[in-house]
């Protein structure tokens, strides 16, 4: 047998070729298969379309296409020598229905900017509700928009030509210069963009219409422009930072699959277009002149009212403060856990600041205890426990400290401890209550506030009961539901108690 012969090129790779006798054998082989090869071919029946220049079919959104070859003759096969198709010819497609009429054309091409693909079921079901509100929203917006501006160059003295052009400038930058600092210092909240979602989002519309508000207002003390403008761009851009961080959660809700950036798109472009038109209208009726006052007030109630059921059509499988407290309640009154629809729709979406918290986690100890002997008399009942819950009557407060070895699940049972323990102060309180009217009687002195102090003690040691037994049965339920609980999405505080630890 030949030796084998061997090629080296440059990058050191050796090729090995195969001996004399084998490369006979596989020349020998070649046309034989190839001779075979349209015998082979011919085997299968081809269909009569294809003799007659049918290439394939094609399908798109439902609507299906025939391509032929156009230009007469049959479709010949490729080989050597051989062309693809007649000279001269091309290729044509066929519809295979009749072509939509011009309303459903423009329909459609409506539908591919203001609807995510493959809608309604690349969507959840309160998509449409969300951006009906939201379209509404950015009407009123738009509309806005216009008087406002209109306000600030009158203020700044454009139509009057009062200011000379290069003190117009300065002002205008000062004032959005201004704006970006408030936008800067707000991004500092972090997580609380995540967790209170909702609030945020009607808040910061809120704080929008202040800020429009303050814009008006300039038009009646214009030698204050500038103050008045910065204070104004500073209220609106935390507004922008608060809308903008929040967007991208309530789109991923409604996202079904991987087409979050489809949806993002198309809900943006629906506030474009409704920002458009809100702005046309407003160019339209600010030509009568209309008042200044009235017009604000019917576009403020308008904006305001769809941000408001905007954010109450959006529904989140996530378990926050305000939606936990609604699960705890019904699941302490009912026994069952509210749906996702259910739960959403009886959070509470605006929480002013003066609003008293009835519930706090991660205390500080100082914050939960006055006296030593409330701490050594709770303390035993939670040795088992990553966490201590106490109630402070001084501030009709329940605490919820935590241990520094506690975990997320611990964090989520301090929670539910406390708003366990707080519906028996409350209904504590109401029977009391209703005792004290009949009695009539003065409230306390220290005596009483001891007797009190000695109830919800009872009430502690009765909540650790009902915890130790219902916790379990708790988070099962609310996992039937959908429900994503996570310790974050509660917001604890970060004070921890060292130095107790569990048995």
């Amino acid at each position: 047998m030949a030796p084998a012969v061997g090629i080296k090129r440059p990058a050191t790779q050796t090729i090995t070729l195969p001996p004399p006798a084998v490369r006979d054998v596989l020349r020998s082989t070649i046309p034989s298969q190839t001779a075979e090869a349209p015998a082979a071919a011919e085997r299968p029946a081809a269909p009569a379309a294809a003799v007659e220049g049918f290439l394939c079919l094609e399908e798109v959104d439902g609507r299906r296409w025939s391509y032929v070859v156009d230009g007469g003759g049959a479709v010949r096969g490729r080989g050597r020598g051989a062309s693809a198709g007649p000279a001269g010819a091309s290729v044509r497609a066929v519809p295979l229905q009749s072509p939509l009429p011009p309303a459903e054309e423009i329909m459609a091409f409506i539908r591919s900017y203001v609807v995510p693909e493959g809608f309604p079921d690349s969507v959840t079901p309160s998509y449409v509700p969300y951006m009906s509100w939201r379209a509404l929203k950015h009407f009123f917006g738009g509309a806005m928009g216009v008087f406002t501006t209109r306000t600030l160059l009158s203020s700044v003295g454009v139509s009057q030509s009062k200011a000379t052009p290069g003190a117009i400038a300065i002002n205008w930058i000062l004032k959005d210069g201004a704006g970006r600092v408030g936008k800067m210092l707000f991004a500092r909240q972090g997580k609380k963009f995540d967790y209170d979602l909702k609030q945020l989002r009607f808040s910061s519309d809120l704080l929008l219409e202040i800020g429009a508000g303050i814009e008006l207002t300039t038009a009646a003390f214009p030698q204050f422009f500038l103050p008045m403008a910065c204070v104004a761009n500073v209220v609106k851009n935390v507004a922008a930072v608060t809308s903008t961080s929040t967007r991208t959660p309530i789109y991923k809700a409604y996202a079904r699959g991987e087409n979050i950036g489809d949806v993002t798109a198309k809900g943006e472009s629906v506030g474009n277009i409704a920002d458009l038109l809100g702005t046309g209208l407003s160019i339209f009726i600010s030509k009568r002149n209309p008042s200044l006052v009235t017009s604000f007030a019917f576009l403020s109630c308008g904006y305001l009212l769809s941000s408001y059921q905007e954010v109450r059509s959006v529904v989140l499988n996530t378990l926050n403060r305000a939606r936990f407290t609604v699960a705890v309640d019904s699941f302490i009154k009912t026994g069952h856990i509210p749906s996702l629809k259910e739960g959403n729709s009886q959070e509470t979406i605006f929480n002013p600041p003066w609003r008293h918290e009835p519930v706090a986690i991660g205390s500080r100890f100082g914050e939960a205890f006055q006296e030593p002997a409330s701490f050594v008399a709770i303390r035993p009942l939670f040795e088992d426990e990553r966490y201590i819950v106490t109630y402070n009557p001084t501030k009709d407060k329940v605490y919820a400290l935590l241990k520094d070895q506690a975990k997320s699940d611990d964090i989520i049972k301090a929670a539910f401890h406390a708003h366990v323990l707080l519906h028996f102060i409350n209904a504590s309180h109401a029977r009391r209550l209703k005792q004290k009217q009949r009695q009539k009687q003065a409230n306390p002195d220290y005596g009483s506030l001891y007797s009190r102090n000695m109830d919800f003690l009872a009430h502690i040691a009765e909540s650790c009961k009902i915890v130790t037994s219902s916790y379990g049965t708790f988070k099962k339920k609310a996992r039937e539901q959908g429900w994503i609980m996570s310790e974050s999405l509660l917001n604890p505080g970060k004070a921890r108690l060292c130095g107790i630890k569990p048995q």
